[in-house]
């Protein structure tokens, strides 16, 4: 898979109708930004597939944002990504999602999480993982 090009020229690696270029490569590639917490979050997905640490920790909050390195993003290859909901408040906002991967090993495997999402200085960044969807 290159770097740019979408292995499915219908789809981008998130998911979403249309391709990589039209989908989250304006966001990684072309320097807009997701303008709510589920575009966030599928771009991100995409940052993952496509190993790009640097847009990752662009768009994680300063505040728990860990030292994160290529190494960490080796070994995994991501498969498919699964928006089950997703809420945009004001200044929060929530997704919660299925990706499924393949590890180092070969072996499939599914990441379930719950992504709380912070605006800050009006751009949406990643915060952190909640054990369960918040109380609206």
């Amino acid at each position: 898979m290159t770097d740019t090009a979408s292995s499915n020229p219908v789809h981008c690696h998130c998911g979403q109708p249309g391709s990589y270029q039209s989908c989250c490569g304006r966001f990684l590639d072309a320097g807009a930004y997701p303008r709510d917490p589920q575009s966030l979050m599928r771009s991100r997905y995409c940052a993952y597939v496509l190993k790009r640490r640097a847009y990752l920790m662009k768009t994680w909050h300063p505040a728990t944002c860990p030292p994160l390195t290529d190494e960490h993003l080796s070994g995994t290859e991501w498969r498919r990504l699964d928006v089950l909901r997703s809420h945009a408040g004001f200044k929060k906002g929530w997704v919660e999602f299925v990706a499924h991967f393949t590890d180092e090993a070969g072996q499939p495997g599914q990441l379930h999480e719950v992504s709380e999402f912070h605006k800050v200085k009006n751009r949406w960044v990643y915060h952190s993982e909640l054990e369960t969807w918040p109380a609206e």
